[in-house]
């Protein structure tokens, strides 16, 4: 099995980044292969509303110069996906919210292709603004129909300098338990398979206010 994870972070070994490898490292202990790519540092352009992958359904955004359907096909092929975050402003940092914006559309409307597939968010913050942006990520990951583990608080870890997430000892425990959770929910969901056949996926139902 393998958890392809996404640094939202503009810096490549920041505090999400530590974040990510905290989780990451309980992971590997399982026997779980991972990866971690770095998109905060890239030059990715918002959804344009073209809406032609919706139209070709060839699992690619058309927009052009950046890793984007890459790393859709990552999250493709993976058994389990983590999507960290910086915060900027109470939210997600703006790269990355480019990325997931035109990565989820993409999937969604290409067979809901990363339905019952494992995902979790993580997000590293100085002091405020923690909550909003994991609510943020999580939207994602429920409108996915994503398996989400849960860890024993939210999963927010704090501190400002590279590193300084490591002296928050109680957001170091949240992502330990976080990567042990998910370990385990990824194995149920791989024995799963063989025993329980998985309910049917049903198209999208769509449903205008003002006619």
């Amino acid at each position: 099995m393998k958890v392809v994870a996404f640094n939202g972070s503009p810096n490549k070994e920041g505090n999400t980044w530590q974040a990510l490898k905290m989780v990451t490292a309980e992971l590997e202990k399982e026997g779980i292969e991972t990866e971690i790519v770095h998109v905060g540092n890239k030059t990715i352009r918002g959804c344009a509303a073209c809406y032609q992958c919706v139209k070709k359904k060839n699992e690619q955004c058309v927009l052009p110069g950046d890793e984007v359907n890459e790393w859709i096909q990552k999250m493709k092929q993976a058994d389990g996906v983590i999507l960290g975050s910086p915060v900027h402003f109470s939210a997600i940092g703006g790269t990355m919210k480019a990325f997931l914006d035109r990565a989820f559309f993409v999937t969604s409307v290409n067979d809901s292709m990363l339905r019952h597939k494992v995902g979790t968010a993580v997000v590293a913050v100085r002091r405020s603004g923690g909550l909003p942006t994991f609510d943020q990520l999580n939207n994602f990951l429920n409108y996915a129909e994503m398996l989400i583990p849960a860890s024993n608080y939210w999963n927010v870890i704090h501190g400002r300098i590279p590193g300084e997430v490591s002296q928050d000892t109680e957001g170091v425990q949240i992502m330990r338990v976080l990567g042990k959770n998910m370990a385990w929910l990824m194995k149920l969901a791989e024995h799963g398979k063989e025993a329980i056949t998985p309910p049917e996926r049903e198209a999208k139902t769509f449903f205008n206010f003002i006619h």
